[in-house]
This record gives structure tokens, C-alpha cells and sequence, in this order.
């Protein structure tokens, strides 16, 4: 089964110029999906992990049913606010603006392995202020692990001194 054909690209959205990778097609596909993630999981299965952990809102989407696959815990990197708890915070870059993304504070023991999933490696942005938050509590970086990666944007140049995995690349 070729995964990248299971993605829907739509042209010119949200603006014109951008091709957007839908990934509802893949997941709703429960073959493709299972795949996705078996594959995912096939790639860091070797690693040490104690917990899986995505940002808000995409990265649930891979990283929950990864941890799942792996026998592990996840934990979710949120929008601000979003968590009741006390948290960590860390701020990433828009492209206009920036916004800021939460871990409790307790999420991640020092020491712990962690590998930072997603749905999407474009700019790095969003996964570098969640990799940012494992570390400011102790964690250790096991992998970085994307569904998709785009690699026109240079992702990757900002997570040289990760293990970084993509399944499938624009």
C-alpha cells in the first residue's frame, strides 16, 4: 500500500500558494492508518521509550495511537490555557505572530525517553517548542517522528541533533 497516495493534496489552501496535505484521508482509511502507525512504530520500536508525547492538535492523532502500538504513555503538548494543571510553557514563531504550547509540569520525569511525534514537519516550528518542554523537565530525546514531511521547508535543519524519521515525504 503506497501511504502517499492515501493523502489528499489541496491546492492553493488556506492561501494560494500553499499545498496543503490533508491527512483525513489517511486516517479515516483504517488500513492506512494501521499501517501508518505500525511503520512509525517499526522505526523507534528499537529505541528506549518511556512516553510518546504531540503537540495540540494533529500530533494526538499520531501520537496517541503510537503509544498505544509501543505499550507507552502519552502526553499532550496543548495551546495555552488548555490544561488545568501547573505547566511548562515555550513560545514558537507563526507566520504571523507566535503562539505558545503547554506540558504540565509533571508530565515528564528527568531521565524519562521521550520521542516527539506529529502529523507534519514543515518549518520545525511547533515540534522545537515541544521538544523544548521535554528537556526543560529532564526528558530525553529518543526520536523525532513525522507522519508526513515537507522537505522544500528545511524542517529537518533545525533538528540535527535528533533522530528524525518522516514516513512520507513532499
Amino acid at each position: 500500500m503506497d501511504l502517499k497516495q492515501k493523502i489528499r493534496v489541496i491546492e492553493d489552501f488556506p492561501k494560494e500558494g500553499i499545498s496543503f496535505k490533508d491527512i483525513t484521508t489517511l486516517i479515516k482509511d483504517g488500513e492506512a492508518f494501521k499501517k501508518a502507525i505500525k511503520s512509525m512504530a517499526n522505526h523507534i520500536k528499537h529505541k528506549e521509550v518511556d512516553l510518546i508525547t504531540g503537540p495540540e492538535a494533529r500530533g494526538f492523532i499520531v501520537g496517541a495511537p503510537l503509544a498505544y502500538e509501543l505499550g507507552v504513555g502519552f502526553v499532550p503538548a496543548r495551546k495555552k490555557g488548555k490544561l488545568p494543571g501547573k505547566t511548562v510553557k515555550a513560545e514558537y514563531k507563526l507566520e504571523y505572530g507566535s503562539d505558545i504550547i503547554e506540558m504540565h509540569e509533571d508530565a515528564v520525569k528527568p531521565g524519562q525517553k521521550v520521542v516527539v511525534v506529529d502529523d507534519l514537519l514543515a518549518t520545525g516550528g511547533t515540534i522545537f517548542s515541544t521538544i523544548e518542554l521535554v528537556e526543560k523537565l529532564g526528558g530525553e530525546i529518543s526520536a523525532v517522528v513525522f507522519l508526513i514531511e515537507l522537505m522544500d521547508l528545511n524542517g529537518r535543519q533545525h533538528l540535527t541533533k535528533y533522530d528524525v524519521f518522516s514516513l512520507i515525504k513532499y
